[in-house]
């Protein structure tokens, strides 16, 4: 390869090429930008690579790179599958799992419908240990389907997104987002057990979720406040009640690991009248026991010389005696949330306060160090989950039911902004570094989309050479919500990020978002609503003089278009795209362009601009098929105005006496049909037509040029009928001057081919015509006119001249006259 000129960037040549920079200074240096990260993926019959600098571009997917039917999952890939689904196990020591109590009879009926096919939808309270049952009955369930069971989230989900996650679930189809035709045909061979947990849609939805998969039967979880199932969906309902008040006393004995005083026990009675009987509250309840024991514990002692001072919470009472740790009253007990987090660590409280600025979501345990500011903030997650203020929610966790009110009455929501920003810009790095693969921003997609929910509406003008915080994050999520197959997540992303842009007034970014929009819209078959995106970003992007961009939206436009039915150049909104649209050079594409070429007959009357074919044959979409039919009847025209032509002279030559002698009737203009060897001119003699012409002038006076390109006169109806590349060469008749045309030497010559030169290209168009050759100058100089045929064929009716130099122009040895 060339060392001097460096390949293209994307295949890492230029890189390698680059001189080394210095080892002591090398970690100082900026480092190389990080390439932009595409992704190809195929969606029903589209082939999506998605661009987010450009925008993702779309075409119809190529035969050689369209899926097939995919196959389902192995078992121990469904079980991995399975364990990725569930949240990850917090850090630090683990605690004994607490079993449920006065549910078995619940969990055995549930096993028994699900066992003869039926759905059942579990319905319970917040904190009632919905979530809890749905593991156990799904643990007893794994051997009743052939595909297995199969655990869901519906939080924040549709009955579209719920199909496709269930699809992805059982097949191994990467980077495939079947279309919903496709895709009910690949779920309705689908057997398995369906867990689905926080669902938050019912009635006609529902029915269409059941009706798509007829071989599955579906445990749903849900809470009292979403719709119920339709009448004619045959789901069984199963309510779940509180617990009795032996129960509540046994939590909690559990969760202090002793058996309860007289004193806690009439404390836990209260309690269970308070909360009916719902299990969260004792949980809660049984932390706020555990931490008044080791306050009792005089723990204080133990961190004599200020240890753990930055771990454990400062504690208003004194630690002298155990007397002086009363019980929490009822009302702590009640709202305990505000109470138990005043006694976690530092950690655990900055956890909670993101958690309230994010709406209740929490982010990962893996995101809390950066966060946070503390590179044990990870353990935080443990303590919350050890005192019931998170439950599991997919893949991850949110503040229990209850905990985001009581922490927002405490005050945890003082500096939720601040917050919410320093999550926002976590995320933006975090989402566009390159080791982050799109699957995990997916499994973060929550937290992310709450950070931009906060953002969004506090969006300003930028400073200059700043960009909003919400647009930066939606336009680095966004791309990998869609290379991730989480296409709702995507939607949501893209529509805050158009309002975010929209606020800050910065074009560019509002441009890329409606073309996503666009992009989504047209993958779900809304043909309108992406013509409407699509255009609207294609006006911003003119404004910005964006080409590539551009490019793409042309395309997507294209695409609309052809779906549509419309004729590709029917109208300039169809987005038709130009022959070698792909590159920025603004000059005329070779094959797809115009030619210019030399004045035809030397009179400088202006350039003749023709269409030249592309070299392949094939007609390019810039030129519209109106415009090839105008020139294929100038063409018609022509050649019917030069038969015409031809026989009118044949007409009028057939009448003149072959014995005239034609040196007495020849005027100043000869015929252009004479013969470079000719001795005489041979023209024919002046007809008596009624009118007075004067020696030396043209019968009629030139007309504006016709649509063929040339120049009629006013009393001639075909004035392009002798024209020089139409009229008949003839020989010299044995009788006198007179000729004799003859057919076979005729040629015609189409506008829409390319025109023969009727001179060098080299020589430069003159506005006079040239000398006459010495053969005409000695024709005679008096004489009466030319016949009306002799004076059209000589006045040059293509350059509109007087015929006196009109016939030099044509007379043989001036090199421009005749082609």
């Amino acid at each position: 390869m060339d060392p001097i000129t460096p390949g293209p960037e994307e295949h890492g040549q230029a890189l390698s090429r680059r001189p080394p920079r210095d080892s002591l200074t090398a970690d100082f240096g900026p480092g190389a930008p990080a390439p932009a990260r595409t992704a190809q993926l195929v969606s029903g019959d589209f082939l999506l690579t998605v661009n987010p600098v450009d925008g993702t571009e779309i075409e119809s997917c190529p035969p050689h790179l369209r899926p097939g039917r995919p196959g389902k999952r192995t078992p121990a890939e469904r079980a991995e599958a399975e364990r990725a689904a569930r949240p990850a196990v917090p850090p630090g020591p683990g605690r004994p799992a607490l079993s449920l109590l006065e549910r078995q009879d619940d969990r055995e009926r549930l096993v028994r419908l699900l066992a003869r096919g039926r759905s059942v939808r579990l319905t319970g309270p917040g904190g009632s240990g919905r979530t809890a049952l749905l593991d156990l009955v799904a643990e007893d369930c794994l051997d009743l389907a052939p595909d297995g069971v199969v655990r869901l989230s519906g939080f924040h989900r549709t009955a579209d997104e719920l199909l496709h996650d269930l699809f992805h679930a059982v097949h191994d189809a990467p980077r495939h987002r079947p279309e919903p035709d496709e895709l009910r045909d690949l779920v309705r061979e689908i057997g398995a057990v369906v867990v689905v947990d926080d669902l938050e849609f019912g009635g006609a939805a529902l029915d269409e979720l059941l009706d798509a998969t007829p071989e599955c039967a579906f445990l749903l979880g849900a809470t009292p406040d979403i719709p119920a199932p339709s009448a004619d969906s045959e789901v069984e309902e199963v309510f779940l009640t509180g617990l009795d008040r032996a129960a509540g006393v046994e939590i909690l004995e559990r969760a202090v690991g002793r058996v309860l005083t007289e004193e806690e026990a009439n404390w836990a009675g209260d309690l269970w009248f308070e909360s009916e009987g719902l299990p969260l509250r004792f949980v809660q309840a049984g932390a706020l026991l555990r931490q008044r024991d080791e306050l009792r514990a005089s723990t204080g002692a133990v961190d004599e010389y200020g240890v753990f001072e930055d771990v454990l919470p400062p504690v208003e009472a004194p630690l002298d005696s155990q007397e002086e740790v009363p019980l929490p009253s009822l009302g702590e007990a009640a709202a305990p949330a505000p109470l138990l987090a005043s006694r976690l660590s530092a950690s655990a409280r900055a956890t909670l306060r993101f958690a309230v600025a994010l709406g209740g979501e929490v982010p990962h345990q893996a995101h809390l160090p950066a966060l946070v500011g503390d590179t044990h903030a990870d353990a935080a997650l443990g303590e919350l989950a050890g005192c019931g203020l998170v439950s599991p929610v997919g893949s991850r966790y949110r503040l229990a039911a209850g905990v985001l009110t009581q922490l927002e009455a405490a005050g945890y929501d003082a500096d939720a902004s601040d917050r919410a920003r320093a999550a926002a810009e976590h995320y933006t790095w975090w989402a566009g570094h390159p080791s982050v693969t799109p699957e995990r921003v997916c499994a973060e997609a929550d937290a992310v989309l709450a950070a931009l929910a906060v953002v969004t509406p506090e969006t300003l003008p930028p400073v200059e050479g700043e960009e909003s915080l919400a647009a930066r994050l939606a336009r680095t999520a966004a791309p990998a919500f869609a290379a991730g197959l989480h296409w709702g997540a995507w939607e949501r992303a893209l529509r805050s990020g158009a309002e975010a842009a929209r606020l800050s007034g910065e074009v560019a970014d509002q441009a890329w978002f409606h073309h996503e929009l666009g992009i989504l819209a047209l993958c779900g078959g809304q043909l309108d609503q992406a013509r409407a995106e699509l255009e609207t970003s294609q006006g911003l992007r003119g404004a910005l003089a964006d080409k590539r961009g551009a490019v793409a939206g042309r395309r997507a436009l294209a695409l609309v278009a052809d779906l549509a039915g419309e004729v590709p150049g029917a109208a300039a909104t169809a987005g038709e795209e130009v022959p070698d649209a792909r590159h920025e050079e603004s000059a005329s594409p070779p094959g797809g362009g115009f030619a210019a070429y030399p004045p035809l007959y030397g009179t400088g009357t202006g350039t003749v601009v023709t269409h030249q074919p592309p070299a392949d044959g094939k007609a390019p979409g810039g030129i519209r098929r109106v415009a090839r039919r105008n020139l294929v009847a100038a063409g018609s025209g022509a050649l019917l105005a030069a038969v015409l032509g031809t026989v009118v002279t044949l007409g009028m030559t057939s009448d003149q006496d072959a014995g005239r002698n034609p040196a007495g009737t020849v005027g100043v203009n000869p015929s252009a049909s004479q013969g470079p060897d000719d001795g005489s001119l041979g023209a024919d003699p002046k007809q008596d037509t009624g009118t007075s012409t004067a020696p030396g002038r043209p019968s009629s006076s030139p007309t504006d040029p016709g649509p063929d390109g040339t120049y009629g006169t006013t009393d001639d109806p075909t004035p392009s009928a002798t024209t020089p590349s139409s009229q008949p060469s003839g020989t010299k008749s044995s009788g006198g001057g007179s000729t004799t045309p003859k057919p076979s030497h005729s040629r015609t010559t189409r506008p829409s081919t390319s025109p023969t030169p009727s001179r060098s290209p080299s020589s430069p168009p003159s506005s006079n015509p040239p000398s006459p050759s010495p053969s005409q100058s000695s024709s005679p100089s008096s004489g009466t006119s030319s016949s009306p045929a002799t004076s059209t064929s000589a006045s040059g009716p293509a350059s509109g001249v007087p015929a006196a130099s009109s016939s030099a122009a044509s007379a043989p040895g001036s090199g421009e006259g005749i082609l």
